[in-house]
């Protein structure tokens, strides 16, 4: 494998990263920040955390189409961050459990086929 080589380039690969507060004060509300989640879901996230949806896409281009999907289905209420990284940094997040140090539970789950 030479040097050009970009498969499995640690910045080729993206993690897009949607972290939302949604209000579920009443019925109507809650059934959005469900149908959001559910959405999200479907279109290949993960929860990351409660509120933090994560899905890794294989380039920059195609973690834009998908970041463009999110945006179509924002709910009328709530906050919503939209943010993409690349595998590289995401690599170097640090986890605590409480006061322990833990390592990233993701691998690359997904299968995508071109």
């Amino acid at each position: 494998m030479g040097e050009n080589n970009t498969s499995f380039n640690k910045y080729r690969f993206m993690w897009l990263m949607v972290f939302f507060d949604l209000p579920t004060d009443t019925k109507q509300q809650r059934k959005a920040s469900a149908m959001f989640r559910k959405r999200l879901l479907a279109d290949g996230f993960m929860m990351f955390q409660f509120s933090i949806y994560i899905r890794n896409c294989p380039s920059k281009e195609n973690a834009d189409v998908h970041a463009q999907r999110v945006r179509g289905l924002l709910p009328k209420e709530g906050k919503v961050g939209i943010l993409c990284v690349t595998d590289k940094q995401f690599g170097s997040m640090e986890l605590f459990y409480g006061s322990r140090k833990t390592t990233l539970p993701i691998g690359y789950h997904q299968l995508e086929l071109f």
